[in-house]
């Protein structure tokens, strides 16, 4: 059985949302707002901006550390050094 619905006669593909018209005016309408931002409220915006780099620094370390495979318990190696006497180093003998 084929569950493949995109090889039936006739079946047209959903373009994607950053194709579309409403995408578009998305991305217009988000430029036009962005320039009266910056234009009107210039002092406030870079009034803001280093506390702005201050928080990207929190988000950037819990958003970029899924690389490393998370942080569970059972796959850390053992930090601790194991309990005992030190072990003296050995020489072969010939």
């Amino acid at each position: 059985m084929n569950n493949d619905h995109t090889s039936e006669p006739g079946h047209v593909a959903p373009q994607p949302f950053w194709r579309s018209r409403y995408a578009w005016g998305l991305l217009v309408f988000g430029a036009i707002a962005a320039y009266f931002l910056l234009s009107e409220h210039r002092a406030h915006f870079f009034g803001a901006l280093p506390f702005l780099l201050l928080l990207a620094c929190p988000l950037m370390h819990v958003f970029m550390h899924g690389g490393h495979g998370g942080h569970h318990g059972g796959n850390k190696p053992d930090a601790t050094p194991p309990v005992g006497p030190p072990k003296s180093p050995t020489r072969e003998q010939p």
